[in-house]
């Protein structure tokens, strides 16, 4: 009997991490106003302030919001970044001043508007990452470890997202109660 009930503690133990991680990994784009609202891609705003405050996702989304009559948003590389060249842009974001832009890979971005716009500030330079980003954990015993393929760890945002399976997966539910 003992036996039994260490196989069913198991059996829902693999359950249970297998739910946690597809939880965790679920995660929603974000879109990222440039410069923190509506129409904020405009001279007088620190963009790698607003950056700073930011963590950009693969998936995530930036919207530029601005005058396309008088400024333009630039996807450029690095050098023209610095340079607040235009020419060779890589990708021309400008469609009606209220446009969008996805972040497919994990990269470094760098944005100008033209015009000679840039080089009174209007660039941003921002690191996007894979996600879900390595989270600290803790091991059950309270010693922390950085290898987590080794040993079985806990970290809060798993906790949180054992309780919204255990609550809301109807699946981990029906598997629990037909085997028992």
């Amino acid at each position: 009997m003992a036996s039994l009930m260490v196989v069913r503690a198991v059996i829902v133990a693999v359950v249970t991490v297998a739910l946690v991680q597809e939880v965790a990994e679920a995660r929603e784009p974000v879109l990222h106003r440039v410069g923190g609202g509506r129409e904020t891609w405009k001279l007088g705003v620190n963009f790698t302030e607003w950056a700073s405050t930011q963590r950009f996702y693969v998936g995530d989304w930036l919207f530029f919001g601005f005058d396309k009559h008088t400024f333009s948003a630039l996807e450029v590389d690095k050098t023209g970044y610095e340079k607040c060249e235009e020419k060779g842009f890589i990708t021309n974001i400008t469609r009606g001043g209220r446009d969008v832009f996805n972040l497919t890979e994990a990269r470094p971005y760098y944005f100008i508007s033209g015009k000679g716009y840039c080089f009174s500030g209007m660039k941003l330079a921002i690191v996007v990452e894979d996600f879900p980003p390595q989270l600290p954990t803790e091991r059950l015993d309270g010693s922390s470890r950085s290898d987590a393929s080794r040993t079985m760890m806990v970290s809060p945002l798993s906790l949180k997202a054992l309780v919204i399976a255990a609550v809301s997966s109807s699946t981990f539910l029906l598997m629990i109660l037909l085997y028992f």
